[in-house]
C-alpha cells in the first residue's frame, strides 16, 4: 500500500502542515505532475484546493518540473532544486527524480491555491484525534 507524507504550505499564515497520505487517498495522487491543481479531499481537506509543487523519493532525490516521467536520472544542474553551488557558475552532475508522482516517491509538497470554509488547523487536527483513538 502507498504512503505519502504531505507537506502542506499556507501562504496566508506563513505556516506548514504536515500529514499522512495513505490507502485509496494516496493511490489517486500517482500520475499527478508538478503543477497540477486537486481537490483538498485526498489530504483530509474538504473545500481546499491544492497545488503540487515538489517532493522526493525515498532516497531523498528531490522532484524537478523540467525533468518528465517518474524515473531518476543524472543531469547536470547549476545553482537550483537540487543543487546548492559553491562558486559562481559551478555545475555538478547530480541525480534528480522526474516531475510525476508514483510509488517510490515518500514526501510530497503542496500549497493551498483556494480555501475552505473549515480553517486548516481544524481539519487536521480532527484527524490526529481519530487516530489517537
Amino acid at each position: 500500500m502507498v504512503e505519502f507524507k504531505a507537506v502542506i504550505a499556507d501562504s496566508k499564515k506563513g505556516k506548514t502542515y504536515q500529514t499522512v497520505v495513505a490507502g485509496h487517498h494516496a493511490n489517486s495522487l500517482i500520475g499527478k505532475k508538478i503543477g497540477d491543481e486537486f481537490d483538498g479531499i485526498f489530504v483530509s481537506l474538504p473545500g481546499y484546493k491544492l497545488k503540487l509543487t515538489g517532493g522526493s523519493d525515498k532516497d531523498g532525490f528531490p522532484m524537478r518540473k523540467d525533468i518528465h516521467g517518474t524515473k531518476r536520472r543524472k543531469v547536470l544542474l547549476s545553482n537550483s532544486i537540487g543543487f546548492k553551488a559553491k562558486k559562481p557558475g559551478m555545475r555538478k552532475r547530480k541525480s534528480i527524480c522526474g516531475d510525476t508522482i508514483s510509488p517510490d516517491i515518500v514526501q510530497v509538497n503542496m500549497k493551498i491555491t483556494s480555501f475552505g470554509t473549515k480553517p486548516i488547523e481544524d481539519a487536521l487536527q480532527t484527524d490526529k484525534k481519530e487516530k489517537d483513538k
